[in-house]
Parts: structure tokens; C-alpha cells; sequence
């Protein structure tokens, strides 16, 4: 026993280290497979570490890409829908036949979802509006700079005060009244009396030959 025991402190402190010695005794038995259990114990690159951060360098990169794919899809849906489509761009102007509007009345017509007066004004009438002095109006404007043609006038249908609609050939000044508010406008479409702050606004408009004309 004491033999035993003396070969057994004899062995020296650096003898194989526990992985080397269980790779040593771990030897397959009868051709089974035997499980190295240490893994990778006191090794500071390990394998499965290495094989973790690629799998998520992976997921990232992915989510990323997803990601500005995303973007770039709401970004051109965003920039399609600021477009304007077809059906848009054929209400974005409007062709009137003058020939069918008397002289002396006013037609209305919709454009863009609004009322546009085209009034077929008489001699009278251009007279009597180039007459004006714009001083002592309140939203001063000369008859010639709101006309082309001087036998046409081209204007919203839309009181500057609270957006009614005015009544044409009627009022004070027998040009526009509006019966919300009691505003009247000259037959230049300019403001004379009452709570509106402005003339009737003019639309972009011009003539295609003597009895056409394109409002937009």
C-alpha cells in the first residue's frame, strides 16, 4: 500500500492537462463515439462564439436591408400619389364656347370644383367700369387689369368675404351681390359695398380664338 501511494506522489504537478487527459483516457469502447463533455473549456476564441456573432451580423444585415427597402417603397408610393392622374388633369381646364353666352348676361360654369362667371358685358358696361378711379376702391384695380378682352369678364364665382356664391346682374353697381352678407360687386368684379375684403378673384384663363376660351 505505501508503494502505491509513493509512485502516486511521485507524479509531477505538469503531468497532462484535464483536456488533454480526458482526450488521453477517453478512448471509444466496442466503436461506440465518445462525447468529448469539456467542450472548449479555457479556450478564449471559442468556436460556437464565432459561429453566434456571424449569425448576427446575418440578422442584422438583413434587417437593414429590409429596412431601406421599406423606405424606398413609401417614399415612391408617397411621390405617385402626389401625381396627378389622368381623370385630374382633364378637370385641370375647362373649354368654354363663348358663342352661347348673350351680351348682357353672365354664365356660370365649375371648374375645379368652383363657379367661374363669364360675363358677356355690353358697351355700357366697359365704359362705365373704365371710368373708375381705383383710389377710392378698397381693393384698388383698374377695369384693364382684370380683363383681356373687354367684352369678357373671367372671375370665381366665390365671395372673398365667407366663400358664398354671388348672385350675377344684380346688386347696387348691377354686376354681383352676394345674399350672405349683402357684398356688391361692380360688373369688373371688383368690390364697391359690404363686409368682402377683395374683388373677385381671377383664374388663370385665355382666349383660343374669338369664341373660345380655356379657363386654367
Amino acid at each position: 500500500m505505501i508503494s502505491r501511494l509513493s509512485r502516486v506522489a511521485a507524479v509531477p504537478r505538469t503531468a497532462t492537462p484535464l483536456r488533454a487527459f480526458a482526450t488521453t483516457v477517453a478512448k471509444p469502447l466496442n466503436g461506440e463515439k465518445v462525447v468529448d463533455h469539456l467542450g472548449s473549456y479555457g479556450d478564449d476564441t471559442a468556436v460556437g462564439d464565432v459561429d453566434k456573432r456571424e449569425f448576427t451580423y446575418l440578422v442584422l444585415g438583413g434587417a437593414r436591408f429590409m429596412y431601406a427597402s421599406a423606405v424606398r417603397l413609401t417614399v415612391m408610393k408617397f411621390v405617385s400619389s402626389m401625381s396627378a392622374s389622368a381623370d385630374v388633369l382633364a378637370l385641370a381646364s375647362l373649354e368654354v364656347d363663348l358663342e352661347k353666352i348673350s351680351m348682357g348676361t353672365t354664365a356660370t360654369v365649375k371648374w375645379r370644383g368652383k363657379p367661374v362667371f363669364v360675363r358677356h358685358r355690353t358697351d355700357k358696361e366697359i365704359s362705365t367700369e373704365s371710368a373708375v378711379d381705383p383710389a377710392g376702391l378698397r381693393d384698388p384695380q383698374t377695369d384693364a387689369q382684370r380683363v383681356k378682352d373687354p367684352r369678357w369678364l373671367v372671375a370665381l364665382g366665390v365671395c372673398t368675404h365667407l366663400g358664398c356664391v354671388p348672385i350675377p346682374n344684380s346688386g347696387e353697381y348691377q354686376g354681383f351681390f352676394c345674399p350672405c352678407h349683402g357684398s356688391h360687386y361692380d360688373a369688373s368684379g371688383r368690390i364697391r359695398k359690404g363686409p368682402a375684403p377683395l374683388n373677385l378673384e381671377i383664374p388663370p384663363y385665355k382666349f383660343l380664338e374669338e369664341t373660345k376660351v380655356i379657363i386654367g
